[in-house]
């Protein structure tokens, strides 16, 4: 039992169990926040202590004006604390560091109580009525910032200790006579030492840091979970759109599958041509480098026009544009998006043929209407899509690129919608009424976006 207090105390037991290395990494970089914030805390407390001590009249009663040793100690302890500001945002403070720094903390404010009897010339058991020692509950909260139980322990035993050592002092008689007494009136109306109050002081010491260290071990376990959760958050957003996982965590009730909305939006498909024949003549780690490549280039263009990425279908892209969040101008974003696309196409190709790389296109379409947006799946695993005639449309408008030769294209409609919706193109585009689109019904009228 003593062995796994030792082992908890000292050893970094204790501390966060079964969860993943970059969860432990990101308590230890708040840890790391946290001592600097300990060190800055500490600093601006000796620097309140001088002053005071500085600008304000010595009490009366004393008999030796010229004492400044409680000087010499501040000054000592602001030099320790801005070592250790230092160190603390070099992300230098080893472990043992800290416990060292508990023990300066306690040792130098037990040092600044010790020096009272010797500024008014009392006997030792003067400075046993010191309200300074108040500070010593400070210095115990202040290692709760860092959110280790063990810390606030080895502060409060200490703490304890250190009170102890400055009781026994008095009480040996090296200080002065120490006038034990047994009647607290007399212990309360002079200089009088009474065991028996110090003792409840050491009490009230250990026992406040119980107290805290509980709360503290309880509040880690919350801390361990919030974590755990945000990094788990972080890690989850890479797999889902952003405006999807910001819906998902400001759920109010649990998402379930088969809950929908209807929303009026724009959709684009993106293709890259070729990849299947490549992907046959390279190797699994080449296809998935170029796949990456390729999903680096247009994904973050498509995200910065407004657009939401549903999903991924090999080298294919699915993306919608006032879906997650309703838009206005969600046609006018999904052709800003398409041209910046095609701009960004046109680059890569360069770049291959300059690195003596056979060249990859990209084709793309953009639709717009009415979908259903929601959830689906089994309701262990669900996931949102957007659900309509205007997600199939552009899938078959990106496949008729082929027919048409081109690269880009989008409906006569869509591109009066995202004219009303502001939208102006760089050059005026191309139309081609009445096309035959494999699939659809009636005729369309086709606008290319890059030919």
């Amino acid at each position: 039992m003593l062995s796994r207090f030792r082992d908890w105390l000292f050893d970094g037991g204790g501390g966060p169990d079964n969860v993943p290395e970059r969860v432990r990494d990101a308590i230890r970089a708040q840890q790391e926040r946290s001592e600097i914030l300990i060190g800055w805390t500490q600093l601006l407390i000796v620097l309140l202590v001088t002053a005071l001590y500085q600008g304000t009249a010595m009490a009366e009663g004393t008999v030796q004006d010229e004492f400044s040793l409680e000087l010499t100690v501040l000054f000592t302890y602001a030099a320790f604390c801005v070592v250790r500001i230092v160190l603390a945002h070099a992300r230098r403070l080893a472990r043992w560091m800290l416990y060292v720094s508990v023990i300066v903390d306690i040792a130098l404010l037990m040092a600044l109580i010790w020096t009272f009897h010797l500024k008014y010339a009392q006997s030792a058991a003067f400075y046993l009525k010191a309200p300074t020692l108040f500070y010593v509950f400070l210095f115990i909260a202040l290692r709760a910032l860092r959110f280790e139980a063990r810390f606030v322990v080895f502060t409060g035993i200490v703490a304890a200790a250190g009170w102890a050592g400055l009781t026994f002092y008095a009480a040996s008689g090296l200080g002065g006579p120490p006038n034990v007494t047994h009647n607290y009136v007399e212990y309360m109306t002079s200089t009088a030492l009474l065991v028996g109050a110090e003792v409840d002081k050491m009490i009230a010491i250990l026992l406040a840091t119980a107290v805290l260290a509980l709360a503290i071990s309880r509040a880690r376990h919350l801390l361990v979970r919030s974590v755990s959760e945000g990094v788990a958050a972080h890690d989850l957003s890479r797999f889902f759109d952003p405006g999807v996982a910001a819906r998902i965590r400001g759920a109010e009730m649990s998402i379930r599958a088969g809950e929908g909305e209807l929303r009026d939006v724009a959709i684009l498909t993106v293709d890259l041509r070729g990849f299947t024949r490549l992907s046959t003549e390279l190797q699994p780690d080449e296809v998935m480098k170029l796949l990456q490549n390729y999903q680096h280039r247009v994904c973050p263009l498509i995200v910065a026009a407004g657009g939401s990425i549903d999903k991924f279908l090999g080298d294919g892209i699915l993306a919608s544009f006032g879906a997650v969040t309703p838009s206005p101008t969600a046609a006018a974003d999904a052709l800003r998006a398409a041209e910046a696309v095609m701009e960004a196409a046109t680059a890569w190709a360069a770049e291959r043929r300059a690195a003596g790389l056979p060249p990859l296109d990209i084709g793309l379409a953009a639709s717009s209407g009415r979908v259903v947006f929601g959830a689906v799946g089994d309701g262990e695993r669900l996931e949102f899509t957007v659900i309509g005639d205007a997600v199939n449309f552009a899938s078959k408008l990106e496949k008729h690129n082929k027919v048409e030769r081109t690269r880009a294209i989008t409906d006569g409609a869509t591109y009066a919608l995202a004219e009303r919706q502001g939208y102006r193109p760089a050059a005026p585009l191309e139309r081609r009424p009445g096309r035959q689109v494999g699939g659809v019904g009636e005729s369309v009228d086709i606008l290319v976006l890059a030919a």
